[in-house]
């Protein structure tokens, strides 16, 4: 089984992947262990996943989700102006 995750962080900010070990992944993120976790970034809780049988559709899923995150952050950028 292959997950598509996002987290919401302490600091606030979304954080989001695929793997196919979800729990390991948790674990890692919320020890601060790996070059990407820092005590700012461990999440506070899963804010949402999806299962799906093949890695290639977890990973399109997740692009989609990064796509979406940009395409929002540049809408509220133009309307901080």
């Amino acid at each position: 089984m292959n997950y598509t995750y996002v987290l919401k962080c302490a600091d606030g900010t979304f954080y989001t992947g695929w793997t196919n070990h979800l729990e390991r992944r948790l674990t890692a993120h919320n020890s601060g262990t790996g070059a990407k976790y820092t005590r700012s970034r461990r999440p506070i809780e899963l804010y949402y996943f999806e299962t799906f049988p093949t890695k290639e559709e977890a990973m399109r899923r997740e692009w989609q989700i990064k796509q979406l995150t940009h395409i929002q952050k540049q809408a509220l950028n133009r309307n901080a102006r």
